[in-house]
């Protein structure tokens, strides 16, 4: 399925939908939304490209292969759980903040970067699978 305007479509609402789940996953420490809600509208919006330009495009769009994003992903996860442990003697997936807040993110700490990680795992799974099913077919 690739018409014209899809393929028009696609180059506008690539680059909306990735500002929008970044959006999304800031958002999540205080509404809902989060690393898994963005991290899947960012999936998204590369399937629409991938459904409108061809799956080659996309992947050299993307430039890395989605199941590198899995592992990034689990270790900055990870390193933002046990960073409580190992910086300030404190619990495992213990909130952790910087002193003070950026206006447009709001306050900075090892919640934020456990919702990236969950961001970018969601991001290479949701990618993988997708487009392994898309090169079977």
């Amino acid at each position: 399925m690739k018409t014209l305007i899809l393929r028009s479509a696609s180059s506008y609402l690539l680059p909306v939908l990735l500002i929008f789940s970044v959006f999304i996953l800031l958002r999540g420490h205080y509404l809902p939304g989060g690393g898994f809600v963005g991290g899947l509208v960012a999936a998204i919006a590369f399937v629409l490209d991938a459904f409108a330009n061809g799956l080659k495009k996309t992947k050299i769009l993307i430039k890395i292969h989605p199941g590198f994003l899995m592992p990034l992903g689990l270790l900055v996860a990870f390193l933002s759980g046990i960073s409580p442990m190992i910086i300030a003697d404190m619990p495992i997936m213990t909130g952790l903040w910087a002193g003070h807040p950026i206006p447009v993110i709001g306050a900075i700490g090892t919640p934020l970067f456990f919702d990236i990680g969950v961001y970018l795992v969601v991001i290479g799974a949701s990618l993988t699978i997708i487009f392994t099913i898309s090169e079977s077919a």
